[in-house]
């Protein structure tokens, strides 16, 4: 992590970096040691961006939106990677966020501190999602070499302490330095917008733990109350140094590069094999093969086609996540509509599950481009419009597992449902037995920080609120 290590290389972007160099020993005292806030606002809205996609690249093989092809590929089976680079950047944008924050407190840019807190949160909370215990109290002030790990359960603690304190910054009248429109990738300056987005990260925080007997329906809803109402709403990127990263991904596959090729599991899920209707979203993610259809590739068996003659699917120069300039989504009012449809199912509420239920999938065909007849005969088909007496938590969580689509929440989403997708199955050559529930601390710590990295047993291990 940045203050951590012995040297780091920063990120170099069309804005004006946080990054700094803690360990240069010749100050010219000519020069501003701290970066501009709007600076700092700039450079963390971007990596913050970058740490959805980046675990969310890791992650969508393990909830099988992707399918690596080649046979008995790490990232498919279960075995160990070392997320060195994943680790390293995250804690970079936090210690940016760190600085954002300490210098937003101190100037009265109430704006700043808050969407910095909201944004360490979100960051922090991806970490504690994938590794569990993390350092963070210790982790960012650069005041410790080797920082002491926080607890699981206190991590998340901390998460929900930073929305609040950041939603409390956010409503402070008179700032005395304005968010920079043009600066702050996310919101564009517009503090309500990050009051939003603060209230979903909390909805989506205190839905995870659903199996503990700490999770509450009613306070998920009064978050939500205060959270997006639509999809112009949603917290993403827009602007890149050059191809947005899954249109990268896409690209890269046309030139032999592999990559973005798309799972089995996913396509059985859309094109009608598994639950009987064809999903219109679809042809909007993904191209058709050779053979005229949407075939995936199975999980740890690897492709059947060279990767150049369309025998698979994979992501589209064309798709909406993959297409030139697509967005970089970090959370959205659809995500919202199915977090509000699983608290009132849980809560005993078939009524308002199921209206929350068709709006999530609405909100997501109109977000993804869907046309307004082919999204209302998705959702009116007797497969997705069973009527309330008949939804199910399977049903929410299936149509959820679609508008997710290579987001990192999505695999604690699949590890709160313990993997029960219909006709979801383990990679083939798994290295565990089971679902993998965790991923392995990575060399950049376990090679500096060795004396306080906890031991892993297994990557079946369950977190804290996985029990």
């Amino acid at each position: 992590m940045k203050r951590l290590i012995i040297a780091v290389t920063c990120c170099s972007l069309f804005i004006i970096t946080g990054c700094k160099k803690y360990l240069d020993v010749n100050k010219n005292p000519n020069i501003s040691e701290a970066a501009p806030l709007n600076g700092l606002l700039g450079s963390t809205t971007y990596n913050t961006a970058y740490t959805v996609y980046r675990t969310g690249n890791n992650t969508s093989y393990f909830v099988q939106y992707l399918a690596s092809p080649n046979t008995a590929s790490s990232s498919d089976t279960y075995d160990e990677v070392d997320y060195s680079g994943t680790w390293e950047a995250t804690y970079n944008t936090m210690a940016d966020l760190y600085d954002l924050i300490h210098q937003a407190d101190s100037t009265g840019a109430y704006g700043h501190a808050g969407a910095g807190r909201i944004m360490l949160a979100l960051n922090l909370s991806i970490m504690n999602s994938l590794f569990g215990a993390v350092p963070y109290k210790e982790a960012l002030s650069g005041n410790f070499v080797q920082p002491h790990y926080d607890e699981d359960k206190d991590v998340y603690a901390s998460c929900l302490s930073l929305i609040d304190e950041g939603l409390a910054d956010l409503a402070k009248p008179d700032p005395k330095i304005l968010l920079d429109e043009t600066r702050d990738l996310i919101h564009h300056g517009d503090t309500a917008a990050w009051r939003k987005t603060g209230y979903a990260l909390k909805a989506r925080l205190l839905t995870r733990i659903t199996k503990t007997a700490d999770y509450d329906p009613a306070q998920v809803l009064a978050a939500l109350n205060s959270a997006y109402t639509g999809n112009s709403d949603d917290a993403q990127i827009t602007q890149f140094q050059s191809r947005s990263p899954w249109n990268q991904a896409a690209y890269n596959n046309t030139q032999a590069l592999l990559d973005g090729w798309l799972s089995t599991h996913f396509v059985a899920a859309l094109n009608d094999s598994t639950f009987g209707v064809f999903d219109p979203r679809l042809p909007l993610i993904a191209d058709t093969t050779r053979y005229g259809d949407y075939r995936g590739t199975i999980n740890g068996k690897g492709r059947v086609g060279t990767g150049t003659n369309h025998d698979e699917s994979y992501l589209s120069l064309n798709g909406f996540y993959s297409k030139g300039g697509a967005p970089l989504i970090l959370i959205t009012y659809a995500e919202c509509r199915f977090i509000a449809a699983e608290a009132y199912f849980r809560a005993g509420d078939k009524h308002n599950a199921y209206i929350a239920y068709q709006d999530g999938i609405r909100a997501n065909m109109d977000k993804i481009g869907v046309s307004a007849a082919n999204r209302d005969a998705y959702v009116n088909n007797a497969a997705v419009s069973v009527g309330e007496a008949n939804i199910t938590l399977a049903l929410i969580m299936k149509e959820k597992y679609v508008a997710m689509f290579l987001n990192p929440e999505a695999w604690v989403d699949a590890r709160r449902f313990d993997y029960m997708y219909k006709d979801f199955h383990m990679p083939e050559n798994a290295v565990l037995d089971t679902y993998i529930r965790r991923v392995a601390y990575p060399s950049i710590e376990t090679s500096r920080n060795a004396g306080n990295v906890p031991a892993v047993g297994s990557l079946a291990d369950r977190l804290w609120w996985d029990e």
